[in-house]
């Protein structure tokens, strides 16, 4: 894959940007690659240079990636300004549940007939799906789709105000241990140690839940990279993205050892 520049806009010209409608409500889909579908979602402030990057790596480990915009200006390095209000919008959104006691986010439900959508499209055993941050907990609740085989939480962040919740309801979290355990799944979950986003508390939730279905990575402090962008420079700061703002793009570092599991996790779950 062409080195690419973290600090300026990617163009996402080997996406294909099609407008994907589902029970009524239309996205923007970027779609690349072929092979067994993996749905990858944007951390805030959107879909940057860094998240194109991973979505590149996974096309190119033999799948197809659909990434849904689903905030912010897709490819662009956004201001710190910019990224602050695309923040603030998404959490006053009808879309998305970011405090405690509102339960799942309802994109999740768009999200799943994505999954499906994609499933139907690419064909083999099933479909992939990895959010971060914001949308970090969405695979979890994308689980209940049937057709979702390998589920990840990347640094899974809401809800904001509750360090311990799992922002999904407890009869959602059964019925997703129940999926898990009848078609032997399990849920691979990243997180850095000091992140102040997605602290200690919320994987002991999850693993309260989901118990040994949910498998989890804790990458120390030490292993981040320092980031670029303005809004995690002005706004996160704690080591927080493993797989794209904060990775080290070098090998033997642990973070490039979290995506190449990450990677071996979808070819594991769906390959033909």
């Amino acid at each position: 894959m062409p080195t690419r520049s973290m600090t300026e806009d990617d163009l996402l010209e080997d996406f294909v940007p099609r407008k994907i409608t589902l029970d009524g409500e239309t996205k923007v889909v970027h779609v690349t690659g072929s092979g067994p579908a993996v749905i990858v979602m944007t951390e805030m402030p959107g879909i940057s240079p860094h998240v194109a990057r991973f979505s590149r790596w996974v096309r190119d480990a033999g799948f197809t990636v659909y990434m849904p915009s689903l905030f912010g200006r897709d490819g662009a390095v956004q201001s710190a300004e910019e990224a602050g209000a695309v923040f603030r919008k998404a959490c006053v959104s009808a879309e998305f549940r970011a405090f405690a006691g509102g339960g799942s986010s309802p994109v999740t439900q768009w999200l799943r007939l994505l999954a499906k959508f994609a499933h139907d499209e690419c064909g083999g055993p099933g479909v992939g799906a990895i959010g971060m941050c914001f949308t970090g907990n969405f695979a979890l609740s994308m689980s209940l789709e049937k057709s979702v085989l390998a589920p990840v939480l990347s640094q899974p962040s809401l809800p904001l105000d509750d360090p311990a919740g799992t922002g999904i309801p407890d009869d959602e979290l059964r019925a997703v241990r129940q999926r898990l355990d009848k078609d032997d799944l399990t849920v691979m979950a990243y997180r850095f140690a000091g992140d102040s986003f997605c602290k200690a508390e919320r994987f002991a939730a999850f693993s309260q839940a989901l118990g040994d279905r949910l498998v989890t990575r804790v990458l120390p402090d030490s292993a981040a990279g320092k980031p670029t962008a303005p809004f995690f420079t002005q706004f996160v700061t704690t080591p927080h993205s493993v797989v794209t703002a904060h990775l080290i793009d070098e090998a033997g570092q642990p973070t490039i050892a979290a995506r190449d599991e990450i990677l071996a996790f979808f070819k594991k779950r769906l390959a033909s």
